[in-house]
């Protein structure tokens, strides 16, 4: 009894500051996964319907509390529908085991023959589009496309984009240091805000980025910039040194797990 009645008053002192640990991860978790989603949106809604409602019972507004009252359970059913495509990304990740995790581990997975083919290809401002599969099943959109299940190397990439073959204009898969398909169809991005002067390919890349955790590198046919989209967002012309550094960081690639494969003989393309 007296070991018990020790273990409960080191747990009286411990509790406050368990209870602030776990309210503090909750809140910076639940803030990531909001920021990644676009769930912003969804919270500044409901801020705005939640000041509307105060301030009508601060004013005594009865007609506006009565009419507040009889819509509030359509106003529920409105965001479900409207704010879908955000609440279906935040279950996405909420279903995701690794979101709770904190800090990198080590990947065995190679992107350096991406950047290389990429490089080579803006340089002759030939299209690309290459998705790198994380967490989320990309079954669906995969099988679109002719399957490959080959060692990823930027010579074969660089075959793929840089003529004018059937897999060319669409995507190409990429997993653990292997490229899965190619010619595969992404779903079109729904914000309507993007530029008019991207194209398929970037529309294609945000898209994807909506409706999964996977990062997309777009090569513009146009303009030759080389582009990132994620977590619903594109970054636009971005150098060789910020594409590699942010492919790092998101496919949690350490320096031991880097590896180049088969990479393009620079000495022996000729660039048009």
């Amino acid at each position: 009894m007296l070991a018990l009645e020790q273990l409960q008053k080191i747990y009286d002192v411990i509790r406050p500051v368990l209870d602030v640990a776990i309210l503090a991860i909750i809140l910076y978790k639940g803030y990531e996964l909001i920021t990644k989603t676009n769930g912003v949106q969804i919270i500044k809604s409901a801020i705005l319907v939640g000041l509307c409602f105060m301030l009508a019972n601060i004013l005594k507004l009865e007609t506006l509390i009565w009419l507040m009252n009889i819509i509030a359970p359509g106003l529920l059913v409105c965001f479900a529908i409207v704010f879908q495509p955000e609440l279906r990304k935040i279950f996405i990740k909420l279903g995701q085991p690794e979101w709770l995790t904190f800090g990198k581990r080590s990947k065995h997975t190679h992107v350096d023959a991406v950047i290389i083919a990429a490089d080579q290809l803006s340089k002759m401002k030939r299209g690309m589009l290459v998705v790198f599969v994380r967490h989320t099943k990309m079954d669906d959109y995969i099988e679109t496309g002719t399957r490959i299940d080959a060692n990823l190397s930027s010579a074969l990439l660089y075959t793929i984009f840089s003529h004018d073959t059937p897999l060319h204009d669409a995507a190409c898969f990429v997993q653990g240091g292997k490229i899965i398909s190619a010619g595969c169809f992404l779903p079109l991005s729904e914000q309507y805000d993007i530029k008019k002067t991207f194209g398929t390919r970037h529309r294609a890349a945000l898209g994807l980025s909506e409706v999964s955790d996977a990062i997309v590198l777009v090569v513009s046919e146009e303009t030759g910039a080389i582009s990132l989209a994620y977590d619903s967002k594109l970054h636009y012309d971005l150098s060789l040194n910020e594409v590699t550094r942010t492919l790092e960081e998101l496919l949690e690639i350490t320096s031991d797990s880097r590896n180049i494969e088969d990479t393009v003989d620079e000495s022996k393309i000729i660039v048009k």
